[in-house]
Formats: structure tokens, C-alpha cells, sequence
């Protein structure tokens, strides 16, 4: 891992440090600062002249802070004559913004996209992106990855004779199909509709949950009102266990404490693509005892390494998706 400098914004930089370990080189410094005027600087401490940058960000809260930092990266590299620049954005929080389904909408996900190619951004690396037409927003390389292999690995200690996965809708039904042929079970989906952002609307479960054990699996989970009005169908589908499994544990809004207060969910499992809340919005430790958090940092790190060297990345993906 020659001629290599791993960067991390201000983001929590615990993800970064632990991939750093995985390939075995240090985590360079970089200097984050603000002006008077409430302008943000950033310095790369340590020498990038031709050499081959990561810039490891995760779009978490406050996102628009973390994207400026970013942007600001991505063109401090590139002033520093980098070799090459890749952005390693374990969640994309801009994805979600991918269709213009109302009059007169941005299109954030292509936006951001643009933005980043714009700042010097060589190639993308990421995971579970929440739509997967967002990769065709960048005009440079996408590696996009998926945690399913991580979260299969966690599922297989269980007793899996009789268990559906189940995705909340039909968006992540392809998904929940690859996850469910990785654990060798049935698959099921939700019939949903979107009526804000905090409101959803499950008419029925399409496919077999009666007496079965059930993992909902979703991308994502901030407020849970998806996975909370899943939750609902399940039970009137006579589910015997229900356990909720996603990438991005965002858990915004109380959700963590609003998942782990029902009594038939039996745990909740994410990866560390972003930090799960240590606190909720009343300033008490979040409910962590159902939570069961994965480590994607061995795969981010696996995935570096075959970057650098210019090797296939697609092999990775293609086995997190059991294809």
C-alpha cells in the first residue's frame, strides 16, 4: 500500500480509523476550521503530490456541513496535485433525492453528484445507495456496494427453517431477494405508499409471513415509520418473530427507542456506515439493547485495496449481493 493518504472529514472518524487498520496504514490528519464569517477551511496534513488520496465522509447530521467538508477535501487534494482523488461516502444521504415526483423540485441526489465531480472527485466508492439510479448521476466511476453478505453472516447463527425476508415495499423487493437467496429462505414485500416524509401508508404483505419467522430488511431506517407501519400488517399476518435488519441505521426522530419499545421485535441489526445516536431527543441514552451494529470496514478496506492496485472491485459486490 505504497503511495497512498487516507484522509477523514469531521465526521465521526471511527469507520475511517478502523479501515486504516484493515489496510494497515495510518490515517493521515486533516485540519478542519471556520472563519469569523462562518466559512469552513480545510487543510490536508500530510503530503498528496501524485499520490493516490481516499477522502473517507459519510453524509451524516449535519450533512450540509459534512458535504462542504468534503467538497472542500476533494479540492484541497486536487490543489496539492493528488494522483488521483476517490470519495469513500459509506452513505450517500443525497440518494434519497433521486426523482422529481412534484413540480418544481430539485434533483439533490445529481446535484451533489455534479458537485463533487466538480471539486475534483476521480472516482466514488459507496454502499447501499437508497436508489440504485443515483449511481448514474456521477460521471466519473461508482463502486457500489452492499452490506448483505455482513448482514447474512450475522443471521445464519439462527435457526432459518422457517423465515421470509420481507422488504417494506417493492423498491427493495430486489434486494430483499438477493439477501433472501444468500440465506437460502423465502422472500416477501409490502405494498406501500408514500404520503410524506414521515407518513406511510402498508395495505398488505405479498407473499407468505403466517407463522414464520420474518427479518425486515430496508436500506435505511430515520424516523421507522416504514418499518413501524410493517410492523402492523406482520402482526395481523400472524409473523411468529419479527427481527429488523438495515444498512444505514440513521434513527433519527427517536426511532431506535420507538423499534426497540415493540415487544415482538426480537433485535435490531445495522451496519456502521453511519454512527448509530448515542442519546435521544430527551438527552437519555438511546435503547440499545435489542441493537446489534456490523462492521462494513473490513469490505470498505478490501475495497481500497483493490482500487489502489487496480484490481476488479465488481467481484465484491457481486458476492454481497449473492450473485
Amino acid at each position: 500500500m505504497r503511495d497512498i493518504a487516507v484522509f477523514s472529514g469531521s465526521a465521526p472518524p471511527d469507520l475511517a480509523a478502523e479501515v486504516c487498520a484493515h489496510l494497515g496504514v495510518p490515517l493521515s490528519p486533516a485540519r478542519v476550521s471556520r472563519f469569523a464569517n462562518d466559512c469552513l477551511e480545510v487543510q490536508l496534513q500530510a503530503n498528496c503530490r501524485e499520490r493516490d488520496v481516499f477522502l473517507i465522509q459519510p453524509l451524516v447530521k449535519p450533512v450540509q456541513e459534512h458535504l462542504v467538508e468534503l467538497l472542500l477535501m476533494c479540492d484541497a487534494a486536487r490543489g496539492a496535485s493528488a494522483g488521483r482523488i476517490t470519495v469513500v461516502m459509506p452513505h450517500y444521504a443525497y440518494a434519497r433525492s433521486d426523482k422529481k415526483d412534484a413540480p418544481r423540485i430539485s434533483l439533490g441526489g445529481r446535484l451533489v453528484a455534479d458537485l463533487l465531480v466538480a471539486a475534483g472527485t476521480s472516482r466514488v466508492l459507496t454502499m447501499t445507495l437508497h436508489a440504485p439510479q443515483v449511481h448514474g448521476f456521477f460521471t466519473v466511476p461508482v463502486d457500489h456496494l452492499h452490506a448483505l453478505r455482513e448482514l447474512a453472516a450475522h443471521f445464519r447463527q439462527y435457526d432459518l427453517t422457517r423465515t421470509t425476508v420481507v422488504s417494506p415495499d417493492l423498491g427493495n423487493a430486489k434486494e430483499a431477494a438477493a439477501f433472501a437467496r444468500l440465506l437460502g429462505v423465502q422472500v416477501a414485500a409490502g405494498a406501500k405508499q408514500r404520503h410524506a416524509d414521515d407518513r406511510v401508508t402498508i395495505t398488505s404483505v405479498i407473499g407468505d409471513v403466517a407463522g414464520r419467522d420474518v427479518i425486515v430488511l430496508d436500506d435505511e431506517i430515520a424516523r421507522g415509520s416504514t418499518v413501524l407501519e410493517l410492523l402492523d400488517r406482520l402482526r395481523e399476518a400472524k409473523a411468529r418473530s419479527i427481527r429488523v435488519a438495515c444498512t444505514h441505521g440513521l434513527f433519527a426522530a427517536d426511532a431506535l427507542k420507538r423499534l426497540s419499545e415493540q415487544d415482538d421485535v426480537l433485535e435490531i441489526v445495522c451496519t456502521n456506515t453511519v454512527p448509530v445516536p448515542v442519546e435521544d431527543h430527551d438527552g437519555h441514552r438511546a435503547h440499545r439493547d435489542k441493537l446489534r451494529v456490523l462492521s462494513v470496514a473490513p469490505a470498505l478496506a478490501e475495497a481500497v485495496r483493490r482500487i489502489h492496485n487496480g484490481e476488479s472491485v465488481s467481484a465484491l459486490f457481486d458476492a454481497a449481493r449473492g450473485e
